[in-house]
Parts: structure tokens; sequence; C-alpha cells
């Protein structure tokens, strides 16, 4: 941790970081997408600006024990579609998007990497091929670039908020107004530092929603992501009181949980589309609820 230097007053992070470590600005993004970078202990986007006297802190990948990608199968990995420029999966609950440090448990690039499949050599080297990531306690519809030139294009579209991610969620309650837009910055908690939270003068943060389905104890719900905040969706519906069903973590009830036989919050990436990497023409992908979810809405259903 160290104060930034008066020469690097006002530049963007990724320009400033850069010069200051000896970095490429490509790595330095991808350090502050991963949450790496904070500014007086909190996180900083790439293209945020420094301030000098500002207490900086960069947690950089160790060269001596680098995090590696074990190809082994993924149990419950589905391809939904595969071509020479993107492989498209849904990805199931407990399985993180790529190696990190501390996470023991199995990746999607590991599952890709035991089917034999290519991808993209682009990005750090435990997350080649990633371009955009779900919670391990998320499941649903992931893309992966397999050439190199798929990764910058759906980099950039990630970048500049041209994909439709498309969620469901279980909330509890009902929600009021039944659609409606949540606009709410985000930081990290104050006070867990594994936690998230609605906090004045947090990363902007735009969540849209439409009830599709009410219940007699919850809702399911339609989501739009405008932002990708980390832990966005389960932020900003815990800060209206309507936190996701099964999510102990911001606040769900523990007794409707177990009656709906949920260790972890009812989230799903139900769709995912963009325009193709190869030829711009548009498509869409849409990943089924698992067995989990699917029969916590059975319970709903039948009491309601």
């Amino acid at each position: 941790m160290l104060p930034v230097p008066d020469g690097l007053d006002g530049m963007r992070v990724d320009a400033g970081l850069a010069k200051l470590l000896g970095l490429s600005r490509t790595v330095v993004a991808e350090l502050a997408e991963s949450g790496d970078v904070l500014l007086d202990g909190r996180p900083a986007g790439k293209s945020d600006r420094l301030s000098a006297g500002v207490l900086l802190e960069v947690t950089l990948p160790d060269p001596d024990n680098p995090v590696e990608v074990i190809a082994e199968p993924v149990e419950g990995l589905r391809i939904l579609h595969d071509d020479d420029d993107i492989v498209v999966v849904s990805k199931p609950v407990g399985v993180a998007a790529h190696p990190s440090p501390g996470w023991t448990g199995p990746t999607v690039i590991g599952g890709l990497a035991a089917a034999g499949l290519r991808i993209s050599t682009s990005g750090a080297a435990e997350r080649q091929g990633v371009v955009h990531r779900l919670d391990a306690g998320t499941t649903g519809v992931m893309v992966v670039a397999k050439s190199e030139h798929a990764y910058t294009v759906l980099k950039r579209a990630f970048k500049e908020r041209t994909v439709d991610k498309g969620y469901h969620a279980v909330v509890q309650g009902h929600p009021d107004p039944t659609r409606g837009t949540i606009d709410a910055p985000i930081d990290r908690h104050p006070r867990h530092d594994y936690k998230f939270a609605v906090v004045a003068g947090g990363r902007p943060s735009v969540t849209h929603y439409e009830v599709i389905e009410a219940f007699r104890a919850a809702s399911l719900v339609d989501v739009k992501l405008e932002t990708g905040r980390t832990h966005q969706i389960r932020v900003h519906f815990s800060a209206l009181r309507h936190p996701c069903a099964g999510d102990l973590t911001y606040g769900a009830d523990p007794v409707l949980a177990r009656k709906l036989g949920l260790t972890r919050q009812w989230l799903h990436a139900r769709t995912l589309g963009f325009a193709h990497p190869a030829d711009g023409r548009w498509v869409q992908f849409e990943a089924p609820y698992p067995e989990d979810l699917s029969h916590a809405l059975d319970v709903l259903r039948a009491e309601s």
C-alpha cells in the first residue's frame, strides 16, 4: 500500500498504474476488473482517475506460484453452442469461471480444457477466453472466446454494454412497483470485506426488473443488467428488502430457504444475447433452470 505519487494525479487508473508498475494497460485493466486495484480501500475501475495522496493497493499475481488451469471434467457443465469463435455453456452451481487464488473447486475453463476445446490465449493465463463471469453460486449461460478476434470483440461489447444479459431471480415478498429500475451505487461493504453494499460514492449500478410470476411468499422476476457489478442483483434486491430467496449472505430468510430446499441464492443467468464476433449477426442463448431452482419453483407454486 502506498500513496499515489503527485506525478500520476488526474491520470486514468490503467494509464497511471501501467506507468508506475511497468505493466501493460491491458494487464492493469484486467486487475481492476477483478477487484485487485483499490483506492482508499475501494475497488477502482480502469477508467477511474487517480488523485495524489490517495492510498493505492494493487494485488499482483505471484510469479513464483502462478494459478494453473487444471483440465478436469466438470459435472453438469453443458455446452449450448460451439463454433470456431465462441463456446457457450450452461454453468452449474459450485463452479467458478476461472482459477483464482484460494479457489480449489472446478472451473469453466478447466472443464472446457478437459473437453479438448481450444480457447483464446488473450488475457491473463488463468482467465484466457473469459470475457465475463458468474459467481460460483450463480448458474446459467456464459460465453467464452475461442479465437483472439472473438475475445477482443466480446470484451469491447461487454464494456460498451451492447450485450443483452437476462437473469431470473426469485426474491422474497412482492416488489412494488412490479416493474422498475434500481439505480443505486455499489461498493465493498464498509464492515464485511466479503460482501458488497449500496454505498454513497460507489460505482454506478443500474438494474431493471419486472415481476413475471407472484407467489404467496415470493416473486419470480426477470432482470436486465445495465451494468455488471459484483453481486449486483443480490445487493440491489437486498437493499429493497426483497433479497433473493436462499441468499443468507444478503439477508434472506433461512426458514424459507429450508422450505424451498435452497442452499444458495435463487439466481440464474437465463439468457445471453450479443452480436456474433465473426459476422455481427445477433445470436441469443438460453440456459434451462437447474434442478434445485426448478424444485424451489414447484414448492412455491404448489403452496400458492
